[in-house]
């Protein structure tokens, strides 16, 4: 009897513990954020923004395969909360320094930490495992739930056929639907960044950092409520080369758990940006503030950021010259001659230079003697960037780092990932460190989005993860909306980070006359609309899409494009709305560039430029007067800025408009 009521007392004394719940609660430095979190029967958390709330309470936890969650039914053993209010050095980003403001709490468990930050301009959370032996993880759960059934502007990943699984073999290059929660198909998944309408007039963007050894995160909405689910690609079982020319990495077989976590592992960091005002997500820098610092002991010194003279989107297409044209070294010599004349720091071999569907970094073709043309680049003072698809670079990634630098060549535009299951995360993570170790700068085309992984990796200095300008070459059954798209990436997709867009078109095109070319390829809307996107658009390398024939017609514009720094030291966002226009003045020492881009609608902008000296002499380019009819029309002026420091920018349908001040 006396074992039958300890037994009783036992299990009401474990429902009343399994029941009871705590509560805590953590403030941004200003008050602006606050984040709840219910310790109980599960872990939740909320977010909100001056009593607006964001985000209701949403269960998150972590899975391991011993059945182990992390976030069930345990209450924290400490809390142990810290302030921190430090300036950052970021060299190869969009600012020289950036402030690293925040209060963080960590609630300390017997087998994990949840580890929340609140800054002002949102919030973020992690696991850390207190585990001392490597583990597997079947599954995270992150249930964002929305208080109301809100309209978000959402890239779906690409479905090619029936199956679920072939959703996690994505380019990461889609545009947004707009659309609201409700209307989520029900087969589809979304990659990050998302940025929704909230209460009030804000944005919501989610995002994640410190990725470099987790699968990347995905959202679902199979239920067509206010809660999106996380998805994530299962750990590869077996991979086949194949593909695009067999660059490729072909998921056959997957496993029943999604990653191996090392001992004391590290989870990446979960972002909620929430913005007052669309603007501000011009300037956001939590996702790379979030990124792991790069190791202090290592000098980054010789990253050199600038811009690229690129070959393959006007396929090799140079006029006016005694040879032909394609890929060879005297297209490749007349391509640096025109970098060195114009102060442009690279080239770039794309695909070609190397012989097709070998898979074999060292088979070079024929025609390319690359010795010869690394030493020509050298005595120009332009540098080498060569090309290289994903199952080439990984099974001979030493040998072609090691190789290659001994050569003079300076990096690598490694191309054709298309998965970002850990595995994979594991080879940016792994590119990155041996590229340093042999001084080369990598550009991760076919990628996904930047997370964190430029901070810890400062060599790496762009990112694809975008829909950019290749996608208006070739030959396709449907028109793309790529001006509607470039007024949308600043508040979604570049707040993740920089972007391989790959601006610069000398051809271009109102939406009537717009069509798809392969070898003269077009951009949609105005010419200043091109210029402006160097301001816009962050990119430490950047390319010029354009032939040299092409821009030596237009010396007033490759004059322009040319000059525009590609890091900077400053950023005041101007005016925006997803979608809609964006506008931004951004500063290298004492001279500022502004750049604003509208939709398809004309329109005359107000900016608010009082934060300059008065009397400042802008150079202006601006559409023309017949820019609605023929996109290349623009005017350069030069003007004194306003009394008051307020100025209209007038932009044409699919307009833009830039100036440089000094």
């Amino acid at each position: 009897m006396k074992r039958y009521f300890f037994a009783i007392f036992c299990l009401l004394a474990a429902i009343s513990t399994y029941g009871a719940s705590k509560s805590y609660r953590l403030d941004s430095p200003s008050g602006i954020i606050s984040v709840d979190l219910t310790v109980g029967q599960d872990l939740q958390l909320s977010v909100s923004r001056e009593g607006v709330t964001i985000l209701e309470p949403s269960v998150i936890s972590i899975e391991l395969d011993d059945d182990t969650v992390f976030g069930a039914g345990e209450k924290a053993r400490k809390v142990v909360r810290r302030s921190v209010d430090v300036m950052v050095d970021s060299p190869v980003y969009k600012k020289s320094s950036v402030r690293d403001r925040f209060n963080e709490m960590t609630l300390v468990f017997r087998e994990f930490s949840l580890v929340v930050r609140a800054y002002d301009e949102g919030a973020a959370y992690r696991f850390i495992a207190a585990r001392k032996a490597p583990f597997k993880v079947a599954y995270e759960e992150v249930s964002f739930r929305f208080p109301s059934d809100c309209s978000g502007w959402i890239p779906y990943a690409r479905k090619r056929n029936d199956s679920f699984e072939c959703q996690f073999f994505t380019s990461f290059e889609r545009e947004y639907t707009f659309n609201k929660l409700s209307e989520w198909p029900s087969d589809r998944i979304a990659f990050l960044p998302l940025t929704f309408e909230a209460a009030d007039g804000m944005k919501v963007c989610i995002t994640e950092s410190d990725l470099v050894d987790y699968p990347g995160l995905y959202f679902k909405n199979d239920d067509q409520d206010t809660v999106l689910e996380a998805v994530f690609a299962p750990y590869p079982k077996e991979i086949e080369q194949g593909g695009h020319n067999m660059l490729q990495g072909l998921v056959k077989t997957r496993e029943d758990f999604i990653a191996e976590a090392s001992a004391k592992e590290k989870f990446p960091w979960r972002i909620v940006i929430v913005s007052k005002d669309d603007k501000d997500l011009l300037a956001s820098d939590m996702a790379w503030l979030l990124g792991a610092p790069a190791d202090p002991s290592m000098d980054f010194s010789w990253v050199r950021p600038g811009k690229v003279a690129w070959d393959w989107w006007n396929s090799w297409n140079l006029y006016g010259v005694d040879f032909r044209t394609g890929v060879n070294n005297e297209t490749y010599q007349y391509y640096i001659d025109f970098a060195a004349a114009n102060g442009i720091e690279y080239v770039i071999l794309d695909e070609g230079w190397a012989v097709k569907k070998k898979a074999d970094l060292f088979q070079v073709v024929d025609e390319i003697d690359l010795p010869a043309l690394v030493k020509y680049a050298s005595q120009k003072g332009v540098g080498l960037i060569l090309w290289a698809g994903y199952w080439a670079f990984e099974k001979d990634m030493e040998r072609a780092c090691r190789e290659y630098a001994a050569m003079g060549v300076k990096g690598f535009k490694v191309d054709f990932m298309d998965r970002d299951d850990q595995p994979m995360v594991r080879f940016y993570e792994r590119t990155a460190r041996m590229a340093a170790k042999y001084h080369l700068i990598i550009d991760f085309h076919g990628a996904f989005k930047p997370a964190g992984l430029q901070r810890t990796w400062p060599n790496v200095i762009n990112f694809e993860g975008v829909y950019g300008l290749e996608n208006v070459k070739g030959n396709k059954s449907y028109m793309i909306d790529l001006v509607t798209y470039d007024v949308t990436i600043p508040f979604v997709r570049l707040v993740a980070g920089p972007s391989d867009y790959t601006q610069g078109a000398m051809r271009n095109s109102t939406k009537e006359n717009f069509r798809y070319v392969s070898a003269e390829a077009m951009s949609q809307g105005t010419r200043c609309r091109q210029l402006a996107e160097y301001v816009v658009f962050d990119a430490p390398l950047t390319m010029l899409c354009d032939s040299p024939s092409n821009y030596m017609r237009e010396p007033e514009c490759l004059k322009y494009i040319a000059s525009v720094p590609t890091v900077w030291d400053e950023v005041r966002p101007l005016a925006g709305k997803v979608g809609e226009y964006v506008a931004v003045a951004k500063r290298k020492g004492d001279v500022w560039y502004v750049g604003a881009l509208t939709g398809w609608d004309a329109r005359e902008l107000e900016l608010d430029l009082s934060f300059l000296p008065a009397g400042s002499s802008l150079e202006i380019f601006r559409d023309g007067p017949n820019a609605d009819r023929a996109a290349c029309d623009y005017q350069r002026v030069v003007e004194s800025l306003p009394a008051g420091g307020k100025y209209t920018a007038k932009m044409a349908p699919g307009g833009g408009w830039t100036a440089v001040v000094r």
